[in-house]
């Protein structure tokens, strides 16, 4: 019985996390186009640069964690500096568009990764940011990205993108 409780909380978790690219896209289509690059008040980063972020940190981030917990014993995880990168990719001069669909791909591919993993292979384990964290922990670390950005582009919407 809890095995199945624990599967279902997955199987729920990664639903969530798979709707992520279609809220994204919305945004962007519903913003106009010279709005973004605009941030709101205290934002710190604009639509494009939200598109941008997400999809480097599922190709980059995300999907190397996960591919390294399955793989290997206990590996150390490298974190992920979305303001570096968001400088070094000039996200401002990117395509938001663009940047949404290679997001969906990629994550796509991570819920199709995540989704093939037995149930015992969510215990594994990895070292992350000083501590030890499950495979299981790591899509919670997912979910709650994915509800700050959800917040952080909301927030935009009301304020920039009219």
């Amino acid at each position: 019985m809890l095995a199945t409780r624990q599967e279902s909380g997955i199987g729920a978790a990664l639903a969530r996390i798979a709707t992520m690219p279609a809220f994204v896209q919305s945004a962007l289509r519903a913003a106009p186009v010279r709005s973004l690059a605009a941030r709101g008040d205290g934002e710190m980063f604009a639509l494009v640069e939200q598109a941008c972020h997400l999809r480097d940190v599922d190709r980059d981030g995300y999907l190397v964690r996960v591919r390294r917990i399955l793989a290997e014993d206990e590996p150390t995880l490298a974190p992920f500096f979305g303001d570096v990168v968001a400088r070094e990719r000039a996200y401002l001069a990117q395509d938001a568009h663009a940047a949404a669909r290679d997001f969906a791909a990629a994550r796509a591919e991570l819920v199709a990764l995540l989704a093939g993993v037995a149930p015992a292979g969510l215990e594994r384990t990895a070292m992350f940011g000083g501590g030890r964290i499950t495979l299981r922990g790591l899509v919670g670390m997912i979910e709650e990205h994915d509800r700050g950005h959800r917040e952080e582009i909301e927030r935009l919407r009301s304020t920039v993108a009219r």
